[in-house]
């Protein structure tokens, strides 16, 4: 396939590169292989070439060795070099035990997932909203306040952050759509949903304009010098958190 730029890919690019995936991958794993899918925003729609990874699910009978992972790298290194930089994959063993499977990306699995090779659809049991709520004040919260102190001490956006940057503006309507409904929508979805949630203390305005920023692929600079409001964004999501654990 054409090698397309370290930063920006075409939907059809990735599509192909996933599609192209599948093949080596169901090669390499063979008969213990249940499925390959896409999931994320190549499976639930909003799919940017500079902003979006490129999310696979593979389900397998028995867990994978890490060299069997590194060789998975490996396929896709050789497919194309920039593409595989955006590449994120999950996977578990049939009984979702073992591997790499997140409980949200596990409903985006449930309820989005498209095939890209499929012998057997492995159905796990759906998380419930208590599950989605205590994955997402754990690591993921956690994440993201990171993230708003780090780039709240900067000064300048550097060339590499502006991705980063730009999740940590959209995040808090992706956090909050998940906390609601348990479950991973598109980023459109998600700001959609926060416009008409009434969040207190939420800057709606700053949401559409990074989703907007998002839509068009430009740089973030405009944007950084609102960086400052994202402590007000973290505290915004961190009440709706308390209030629904009585703590408020």
């Amino acid at each position: 396939m054409s090698e397309p730029g370290a930063d920006h890919c075409t939907l059809a690019s990735a599509l192909e590169f996933t599609q192209q995936l599948g093949e080596i991958w169901s090669r390499q794993i063979g008969s213990g292989l249940c499925g390959i899918y896409r999931i994320g925003s190549l499976a639930h729609g909003g799919f940017n070439g500079r902003y979006s990874d490129i999310d696979v699910a593979v389900i397998v009978d028995e867990p994978l060795a890490p060299d069997e992972l590194d060789l998975m790298h490996a396929g896709a290194r050789e497919l194309s070099t920039a593409l595989a930089t955006k590449l994120s994959i999950f996977w578990a063993d049939r009984s979702f035990r073992a591997g790499r499977f997140p409980p949200l990306d596990r409903m985006d699995y449930l309820d989005h997932a498209a095939p890209i090779i499929e012998r057997e659809r492995i159905r796990p049991k759906r998380p419930s909203l208590e599950s989605i709520r205590d994955y997402l004040r754990g690591q993921p919260l956690a994440n993201w306040t990171g993230q708003v102190h780090h780039f709240t001490a900067q000064s300048v956006l550097g060339p590499d952050e502006h991705k980063p940057y730009l999740r940590s503006l959209l995040y808090p309507a992706r956090f909050l759509y998940s906390w609601d409904t348990g479950a991973m929508a598109s980023n459109d979805d998600a700001v959609a949903f926060v416009r008409t949630a009434g969040v207190e203390g939420l800057d709606i305005e700053l949401i559409t304009r990074a989703l907007q920023f998002r839509q068009e692929s430009r740089d973030l600079d405009a944007l950084f010098s609102d960086r400052m409001k994202l402590a007000g964004q973290l505290s915004a999501c961190t009440h709706v958190i308390k209030a629904q654990s009585g703590e408020v």
